[in-house]
């Protein structure tokens, strides 16, 4: 028996660019914010860090949680197995960006008002 995979590659190509316009439109905006640097977000902080920072670490978890979506397959399955599976992921990248600004603000603050400089 013939198998007519014509349909299947014209839906698999059809999703593959949607995932690829929508990354591409994230990276986009945050192209846009890099360079534009909007002075609302740029001179406003929240916990010691600009919102435009916040901004880029928002869309990174988005993008993050959508390459998971897409490229692991998840949007079929169970609610329970992808919960399962990108909120230890989600968790331990939001943990990553925690201890990062905690441990760059404390290098920061040894930098600025120390006057040990660069011992460490």
């Amino acid at each position: 028996m013939a198998h007519d995979t014509h349909g299947q590659h014209e839906s698999n190509l059809k999703r593959i660019w949607t995932v690829f316009g929508i990354l591409s439109a994230i990276t986009i905006v945050e192209v846009i914010f890099g360079i534009a640097k909007p002075e609302v977000l740029f001179m406003n902080s929240l916990f010691r860090l600009n919102l435009l920072n916040w901004l880029f670490i928002i869309l990174t978890v988005v993008k993050a949680y959508y390459i998971m979506w897409a490229f692991m397959h998840l949007e079929g399955e169970k609610s329970s197995l992808r919960w399962s599976i990108v909120a230890p992921l989600v968790f331990l990248i939001i943990y990553l960006v925690f201890i990062l600004l905690i441990e760059g603000n404390y290098i920061f603050d040894v930098f600025h008002e120390s006057q040990y400089k660069w011992i460490f």
